[in-house]
């Protein structure tokens, strides 16, 4: 257990005493204190069935029309094909939806899977992220499980969950209309509470492992926190000031002073490199928030995926970053006329195209692989108010990084974008194609600690064949 205090005093009946300002408690696996990891970490055993990548999953809550976006099918009566219109992309008839001209200009750098679908026509995050089987963990979970909650070197989570609250201060945007399906990551599912994902903006069990001790008024404002470690840090580098703890204690004392504070503060990023991601001023708000089902959507995007690239430099493996108010019914609680999909089918082009752009910049495409999809895609044929309804025959799928192979179009779907016309893919093997990029399975098979049913499931499916992973 290593305990920080903020240095404030107070008086009791024995006199003074100092605050708690941080005590670092059970962060690891099976109860061990950070301190405790680190000294297993630097003894030895990873297994060798770790690799040295991480998974951004950009989830777009609510079932984006997978026409509108990669599939636009132009010669297609009016009302099946793309209200949109097409843009031709670097690839020779190749076309995406007319409100992603950024990704058609960087079409050779990521793969588009047409040939993919969830199978699932209902608001189910958890049926896409656990590949359709009965398990039912995410993705992220079994990473978590298997990888350990926290990384041994930086002290960062390594399972977390990137909500638009946690990039601005204060947001309180109406919950999940659909299911609450994502929140509910911070909570323990059925592979136990050390595989939950961290939420920066307010919750999970390894918030409260950590053991914030602050006073209400400073717990309350992130930036304060901030501030107090970096107070914290300084007063620990005067001559002599740690020489009473052990290495390991100095380590993690370290992990959290200066690792964890760092990476969760997106602001200290260079002033071009946010105003390149920001998507706050493609649209207000207000615009979305007005629709009943679009009250958790937002224009925060952009700093919410350069949030995620930091965690993945700090070595955070899992990054789910939620992106909500996808429902294109067009029923009076989402904008007639699919109309919501200019702002927000704008911001994806944008934000996505700055995080491509910024990962290959800085080398990094090999080592992160971001998945762009949502539970479901939309019907082919527009709907009586001009929207599209559930359907999960066909889902948008886009891949970037990972070390995989880009710059193709996988698979093909009919005439009407209705169903796949080559071999058809399902969440089972998105989650293997996730999995391989992760884990080397063949020696993970080897390790007696991961469960039986746990490796089932990352084999229920095959990974992607067109992305050279087998």
């Amino acid at each position: 257990m290593l305990e920080i205090t903020d240095g404030l005093s107070t008086r009791d009946c024995q006199g003074y005493s100092r605050r708690s300002f941080l005590r670092v408690g059970t962060l690891g696996l099976g109860g061990l204190t950070l301190p405790q990891l680190l000294a297993n970490r630097a003894a030895g055993a990873t297994g060798g069935f770790l690799r040295d990548r991480s998974i951004v999953l950009l989830f777009l809550q609510g079932g984006p029309p997978h026409i509108e976006f990669f599939d636009p099918k132009p010669a297609a009566p009016v009302e099946i094909r793309s209200v949109t219109g097409e843009i031709q992309t670097k690839h020779p008839g190749v076309l995406f939806g007319g409100t992603f001209p950024k990704l058609a200009a960087l079409a050779d750098r990521f793969s588009i899977v047409r040939s993919y679908g969830s199978g699932n026509a209902d608001h189910s995050y958890g049926r896409v992220v656990s590949g359709g089987t009965s398990n039912g963990a995410s993705g992220s979970a079994i990473y978590a499980k298997i990888r350990g909650n926290t990384h041994p070197e930086t002290g960062l989570p390594t399972n977390v969950l990137v909500l638009p609250e946690g990039v601005r201060d204060g947001l309180k945007l109406e919950g999940n209309f659909e299911t609450g399906a994502l929140p509910t990551l911070t909570q323990a599912g059925g592979l136990g509470s050390d595989c939950v994902a961290f939420n920066p903006s307010g919750g999970g069990d390894l918030k409260q492992d950590m053991e914030l001790r602050l006073p209400a008024e400073r717990l309350g404002d992130r930036r304060a926190l901030l501030t107090g470690l970096d107070t914290l840090r300084r007063k620990a580098d005067a001559p002599r000031a740690m020489e009473s703890l052990s290495f390991y204690q100095q380590q993690a004392f370290e992990v959290i002073t200066r690792g964890v504070a760092h990476a969760f503060d997106w602001r200290r990023e260079d002033p071009a490199t946010i105003a390149r991601y920001d998507t706050t001023g493609l649209f207000p708000m207000s615009e979305l928030t007005r629709w009943n089902d679009m009250r958790r959507a937002s224009n925060l995007l952009g700093h919410q995926l350069l949030l995620a690239r930091r965690l993945c430099e700090a070595g955070c493996g899992f990054v789910t970053v939620s992106d909500c108010g996808w429902d294109y019914h067009a029923n009076g609680n989402s904008p007639k006329n699919m109309a919501g999909i200019y702002p927000m089918g704008g911001q994806v082009d944008h934000a996505v195209a700055a995080f491509i752009e910024d990962v290959t910049a800085r080398g990094l495409s090999d080592k992160i692989l971001l998945a762009v999809t949502g539970e479901m895609g939309r019907t082919p044929r527009l709907n009586g108010s001009g929207g599209r309804d559930h359907y999960g025959e066909l889902t948008s799928l886009l891949l970037f990084g990972g070390g995989l192979t880009m710059g193709q179009v996988v698979g093909q779907s009919d005439g009407q974008s209705a169903k796949a016309m080559t071999e058809p893919y399902r969440p089972a093997n998105l989650l293997s194609t996730m999995m391989h990029t992760l884990f080397d399975l063949g020696r993970l098979r080897l390790e007696q600690s991961v469960p039986r049913e746990i490796l089932k499931q990352m084999e229920a499916g095959r990974p992607i064949a067109q992305l050279g992973l087998e």
